[in-house]
């Protein structure tokens, strides 16, 4: 294995993006679910705006990096199982997360304990989705 190969970079991707999810499931959204209603537009304001770089630098090289591994590795299991796993994160994100986002940001107060709840079993989703991913790239790499 070298680094000319798709393998050690999708298990470093793979890694990163489970922490960032890990992060967001166990500490960020928790915590955002505990703003008082009064104080919780600025909160989700702040969240957003903290988040989204933190999006654009782990979710665009997972997907390169899923993508390289599939044009170079097809015949390996490891492959198809990070696929698996990497899409149903960002299918997850892409179908379910961000609008629910979207709703939140302007969600009257009585809507945001359902849209919370959506944004916890979508986030649930994205983590078993990034577990599975670096289970196939430990796959791939071994």
């Amino acid at each position: 294995m070298s680094l000319a190969e798709p393998a050690p970079w999708l298990l470093l991707v793979a890694a990163a993006h489970l922490g960032f999810q890990l992060t967001v499931d166990l500490v960020v959204y928790p915590a955002l679910g505990d703003v008082p209603r009064e104080a919780w537009t600025v909160a989700h304001d702040r969240h957003s705006r903290r988040i989204t770089p933190v999006v654009a630098l782990v979710y665009p090289p997972l997907v390169l990096v899923l993508g390289w591994t599939a044009l170079v590795e097809p015949g390996d299991a490891g492959t198809w199982v990070a696929l698996t796993g990497g899409l149903l994160a960002v299918a997850t994100t892409a179908a379910v997360a961000a609008p629910t986002h979207g709703r939140l940001s302007s969600a009257a107060p009585e809507d945001r304990v359902a849209l919370m709840r959506r944004l916890d079993r979508a986030d649930r989703l994205r983590t078993l989705g990034a577990v599975v991913c670096v289970v196939g790239a430990v796959l791939l790499v071994g």
